[in-house]
């Protein structure tokens, strides 16, 4: 009988990288050779490194993402840049040709303070331009397959029905089913047919800031176009003082005035009454997509009224405006691993995934505040509320 030997290499082992598509890619001892002289093997012209890929290259909504996921805006992006065309070019006039006079005749504030209402516009812009909205993820395949299987266990002839009930503050609202992203929304959240996702808190869809508003970049949007309602006012005003203070003219400077006051004469009745109705909107703690449908008017009946409004405009005010900045839910940058479930595939509407089987609300008193929630707050008490997929959680906090 032979007797095999064990040879125990001396120094620490190493692992080459052997490719079998090719017989002219390099051999083993090649690639030891290559390393032992410390340069780099020759690579595989069949092989390609694998670069992790990023959720948000596989992301299902209609959106485009700029600077690897960080930079998340809506595909018709048209109307935001002509935003940005109209609000650099009337305030470059401004302060190239109106401040400089203004500042030696009037005051070295004026330009300081047409500065600063121009930086903060510009921050709040592109804040709410660039921000997630308060994307919900969709189901994963495994739980929309789930929600089939409790579907055909209920054995009816008709489908279940596709809303959902809870009480808030005493108050009745519904919880619609979405075939695309296959969940139950959480109250206050609509699916934006221009982006093809469920945004909590959805406000509206904005083409001039090319991107929903929801509940993570609507506070930007409202400094948006407040801010801008007063830097309008400011460029309107003083380019009136400078018209009346200046006698001679010649035509590039009648030219660039009349373009300045048209822009701004018809810019600030739209941008100041939006702000105005924006800021009845947060004193009542309301939404446009509310509003506009009349959710809570009480033609409705008698016994509706806004479950998530404080009582008072300065709560309801400082809940929408200074609260916590909830994170992103749908994590754009996180790598995709191997193993990692992908959306539910869309569904047309009209397949048995249109509702939930009979599921049971569990709802519990607790007190202090739940970071990583949903927060739907209003009136006494603040909603938190969490659905995915078949799981419904309400949880109400005093």
């Amino acid at each position: 009988m032979s007797q095999i030997q064990h040879a125990v290499p001396d120094g620490p082992i190493r692992y080459t990288q052997i490719c079998t598509r090719s017989s002219s890619c390099s051999s083993p001892q090649t690639s030891s050779s290559a390393a032992a002289a410390g340069t780099e093997p020759p690579s595989c012209p069949g092989h390609r490194g694998r670069t992790p890929r990023r959720k948000w290259q596989v992301f299902p909504g209609r959106n485009r993402f700029y600077c690897d996921g960080r930079v998340m805006m809506a595909r018709q992006t048209g109307v935001f840049y002509l935003t940005l065309v109209l609000i650099i070019l009337t305030s470059g006039l401004f302060f190239a040709f109106d401040c400089p006079y203004l500042a030696s005749n009037l005051s070295p504030a004026i330009p300081a303070v047409g500065a600063v209402l121009f930086i903060f516009v510009m921050g709040m812009l592109l804040r709410a331009s660039f921000s997630d909205p308060g994307v919900l993820p969709r189901a994963t395949p495994d739980e929309a397959a789930d929600l089939e299987r409790q579907i055909d266990s209920t054995g009816c002839s008709k489908p279940p029905p596709r809303t959902r009930e809870v009480l808030i503050n005493g108050q009745t609202v519904k919880l619609k089913y979405c075939f695309t992203c296959k969940i139950f929304r959480p109250p206050r959240a609509s699916h934006c047919s221009l982006c093809d996702n469920c945004v909590e808190r959805f406000d509206h869809h904005c083409p001039w800031v090319g991107n929903c508003v929801g509940r993570r970049n609507y506070r930007f949007f409202y400094f948006f176009i407040l801010s801008l309602s007063f830097l309008t006012i400011f460029i309107f005003a003083f380019v009136i003082t400078h018209v009346v203070l200046t006698s001679m003219f010649d035509s590039f400077t009648a030219l660039r005035t009349i373009l300045e006051v048209v822009v701004c004469f018809f810019s600030v009745w739209s941008i100041v009454g939006l702000s105005g109705f924006h800021t009845y909107l947060i004193s009542s703690n309301q939404t446009t997509n509310e509003d506009i449908k009349g959710t809570w008017s009480r033609k409705e009946g008698k016994d509706n009224y806004n479950p998530y409004s404080y009582g008072n405009v300065l709560t309801n005010c400082c809940t929408a405006l200074c609260g916590p900045l909830p994170p992103s839910l749908i994590d754009r940058r996180g790598l995709i691993q191997a193993d990692t479930p992908q959306t539910a595939p869309q569904s047309n509407g009209t397949g048995g995934g249109g509702s939930y089987a009979p599921t049971q609300l569990h709802s519990h008193m607790v007190g202090g505040y739940h970071p990583g929630r949903l927060q739907h707050g209003g009136g006494t008490s603040c909603q938190l509320c969490c659905f995915h997929a078949a799981k419904i959680s309400v949880c109400t906090v005093w």
